[in-house]
Formats: C-alpha cells, sequence, structure tokens
C-alpha cells in the first residue's frame, strides 16, 4: 500500500472516531491541556472552504473533519474542476495539494490569486516537503504551506488562523453582547447558559457575529453557511435560524436576532432597551 494512501486512511479513521489531536504516522500524540480562554476578538471570517486534493479518500476525511468545525465545504479532485468552483462561489480558503492530475497546484494557485475577485486564503496541504518547494509555493502566492503528513488539529488551527487574518483578529474567540463563541473549542455560550448548538446551528451563529448589526440575506446566508449540495429553494435558512434564536433567548432574556421583514436577518450588537 502506499503512503499517501495508507496515511489518508489513518487520517479517515481518526477523524471517524472523532480525536483531532492524533498524530499520524508518528505515534500517538496526546491532546494539549485546555488552556485559558483567549482575549476577545471583535469579527470572525466567513467561512466556506474548497478541498482540491485528488486522493478521495484524504479530501472527503479533511472536508469530513472541516464541516465538524461547522464550515461549508465542498470537494473537488482537480485543478481544472477547482479554478470553475472558484469562478462560481466566493471561497474564504482553498485547501489545495500540489499534485494534481491535470493543472500543476503552484499554477491553480496562481490563477486563483489573478482570475478571483476577492482571491480567497490558499493553505497549501503536500507531501512536497523541501525547502524549494515550499518558497515556491509561497511565492506563487499561498498563504500557508502545511507537509502531510499532518495532524488534523494543526490543519484545523491553520484554517482558523488564516480566516482571522482578514478580519484583522487575533483569537478564537468571539464576543457580541454576553454571547460568547469558542471555534477552538466548538462552543457557545449566552451568559453562563451552554447553547448546546448543533454544528450548523454553530455556523450560522459564527457568521451572524462576524456581521453583526448587518442584515443578512437568506441568499447570502446560504451562500457562506451551506455547502454547494443546499438546495436553494429549501426553508432550512429560515429553520435553522428559527431553532437558533430559540436557543439564544429563553425565558426572560433580551432577544438578539431579529426579522427584518423582506430583508433578512439582523443579530444586534446588544439588547434592545
Amino acid at each position: 500500500m502506499g503512503e499517501s494512501v495508507r496515511w489518508s486512511r489513518l487520517l479517515y479513521a481518526g477523524l471517524r472516531f472523532g480525536s483531532v489531536y492524533w498524530q499520524m504516522m508518528t505515534g500517538n500524540q496526546a491532546p494539549p491541556k485546555a488552556g485559558v480562554k483567549s482575549a476577545r476578538s471583535d469579527t470572525v471570517p466567513a467561512m466556506r472552504i474548497l478541498v482540491v486534493d485528488d486522493e478521495i479518500d484524504l479530501a472527503e476525511a479533511v472536508a469530513r473533519g472541516l464541516r465538524r468545525d461547522g464550515y461549508a465545504v465542498d470537494v473537488v479532485h482537480d485543478g481544472t474542476a477547482a479554478l470553475e468552483a472558484a469562478r462560481l462561489t466566493a471561497f474564504d480558503l482553498v485547501c489545495l495539494d500540489l499534485t494534481l492530475p491535470d493543472l500543476d497546484g503552484l499554477e491553480v494557485c496562481q490563477r486563483l490569486r489573478s482570475d478571483c475577485d476577492p482571491s480567497p486564503r490558499v493553505l497549501m496541504l503536500t507531501a512536497r516537503d523541501s525547502v524549494d518547494d515550499r518558497i515556491a509555493g509561497l511565492d506563487q502566492g499561498a498563504d500557508d504551506y502545511l507537509v502531510k503528513p499532518f495532524a488534523f488539529g494543526e490543519l484545523a488551527a491553520r484554517v482558523r488562523s488564516l480566516l482571522r487574518r482578514d478580519a484583522g483578529g487575533g483569537s478564537a474567540v468571539l464576543e457580541v453582547g454576553d454571547i460568547s463563541l469558542d471555534s477552538a473549542r466548538h462552543r457557545a455560550s449566552r451568559g453562563r447558559r451552554d447553547l448546546g448548538l448543533t454544528a450548523k446551528e454553530f455556523a450560522l451563529l459564527r457568521y451572524f457575529m462576524s456581521n453583526v448589526d448587518r442584515v443578512l440575506s437568506q441568499e447570502e446566508l446560504l451562500e457562506h453557511v451551506w455547502d454547494a449540495h443546499a438546495d436553494p429553494f429549501t426553508n432550512t435558512v429560515r429553520v435553522t435560524v428559527g431553532t437558533l434564536r430559540r436557543k439564544l433567548t429563553v425565558d426572560n432574556e433580551a432577544p438578539l436576532l431579529e426579522t427584518v421583514i423582506g430583508r433578512g436577518y439582523r443579530l444586534l450588537p446588544e439588547a434592545p432597551p
């Protein structure tokens, strides 16, 4: 069995059983101890990600892990499909393998930079581990470079870091009023009350908190929080917003998520008087 197939299957197995800090092919690695709460960050970025890799098992494993973290993820397996997907959808981040069956990943990266406005962040995932390869990737416009094999925990941390750059945030924790959302630990709370959100509700709240006090249409929410498989004619946005609203406001708590009739939804920066 080839090494790339072996470690991609190991990654798939690790994600399936829920461990994101295991180390592939180099032995088990204990998860880090929980740290103190990060400092406040006023904004976090959007969360639509494209995974480009011709190793199908690996690509699906990475996508599975990122979806579990609340991102909307699309997957393609060659450079031509990647460029076409980027032409149709404004991705926030592309996880890009360098060795593709049609176009070289360096060319894909360069064309993403020249053809997309705004261009997405690019995280290269590749077995090319020489210093010259890393320099070439960064010079072609990659924002970060991760050598295979890697631990999924490191990939997830790099994704969070790249997505925070556009917002100028230095923390994985977002706070709006008395709502707190920790992307690294996948926890959301209002005051001392845990919200108990599903993965999609978590992703939706994160997008609202990254665009606080701005009216967001159903179309925009569908574009950034759901992936390409979402039905644009479904009522899934309305239903998910409704369940999120009920979890955000219980008993005598002031409502923070409001409907703007005919336009969409808005998360208020603070409770109305």
